[in-house]
């Protein structure tokens, strides 16, 4: 067995747990008493401040890595990005986020590969993104209801993992390693987002309770803004972005129950049929063989 394979596999599940618990506060942080670019400031801004060092300190990776990576990662795994999964989390469930993110997210990164690379999408691969598909268009006709605004917060949590696919793509082909590439995507981000603070005024996490404001700095700047980026960075170098996509699969599940359990969320036969088509869509949309 490849020795890559149990590193790529321990990072893809550590991706997957970061990726809920990332979900589920931001569903949190937005519905109670911050804002989008309050989070987006403790997201973005407290991991740039650690691992600033990292950029200074090796600039080499960064001078020969393609321009057009370096702007992908940034978008992609960035600011635009976070603001369109903290806006759509405005609008739609913890468990609308789960389905709709991690669901598109092999079918973007299929796209994308056949874009860039050319890739064939067949066989199994082909049956799990159809099945994907499926389950996410019953879910949005299941969940809809007259006068409710989940629908838009579906669209931007749609819009997010296409983002995301892009940046799965672009580090592959950008030569950093994970560490550098969060302080990277961290530190542009934070410099983007300071304009935006200048002219919609204080935040609001200045007058906030401050366990609400402790909360969304450890979820938000450290476990997801430096150990998310790095792990799933860890599981594309070791598998790859279409198999470390797989790690997606446990995320619609871990979100619902965590969003029922923690939050109050109905799980509706609406969200158990969309996970019943999308969780095992993901796995063979990933292509991953299973012995």
């Amino acid at each position: 067995m490849d020795r890559n394979l149990p590193i790529g596999l321990f990072a893809a599940l550590a991706a997957a747990l970061v990726g809920s618990a990332w979900q589920l506060i931001s569903r949190h942080g937005v519905t109670t008493t911050l804002g989008p670019l309050d989070i987006a400031l403790l997201r973005y801004g407290i991991p740039a401040v650690l691992l600033c060092p990292l950029l200074f300190g090796k600039p080499r990776g960064l001078s020969k890595a393609p321009r057009i990576a370096l702007v992908l990662l940034v978008i992609g795994g960035g600011l635009p990005f976070g603001l369109l999964v903290l806006a759509g989390a405005q609008w739609a469930p913890a468990s609308h986020m789960g389905i709709f993110m991690a669901g598109s997210l092999p079918l973007f990164t299929a796209i994308g590969a056949r874009i860039h690379k050319k890739e064939r999408v067949q066989g199994l691969r082909l049956t799990g993104l159809c099945c994907i598909a499926l389950g996410m268009a019953l879910f949005a006709v299941g969940s809809f209801r007259p006068g409710s605004l989940s629908w838009q917060g579906d669209l931007l949590f749609l819009a997010a993992a296409m983002l995301w696919a892009v940046y799965s793509l672009a580090f592959g082909h950008c030569g950093l390693t994970p560490w550098q590439g969060a302080a990277f995507v961290n530190g542009w981000s934070t410099l983007l987002l300071l304009p935006l603070l200048w002219f919609t005024g204080i935040p609001r996490l200045l007058g906030a309770p401050w366990p609400d404001v402790a909360l969304q700095a450890a979820g938000q700047g450290v476990v997801a803004g430096v150990l998310g980026l790095v792990v799933y960075a860890v599981a594309i170098s070791h598998l790859g972005a279409a198999r470390a996509s797989l790690s997606a699969a446990a995320v619609p599940v871990l979100t619902t129950l965590g969003a029922a359990f923690l939050m109050g969320e109905p799980i509706t036969a609406a969200v158990v049929l969309a996970l019943m088509l999308v969780v095992p869509g993901i796995v063979l949309a990933s292509g991953v063989r299973i012995r």
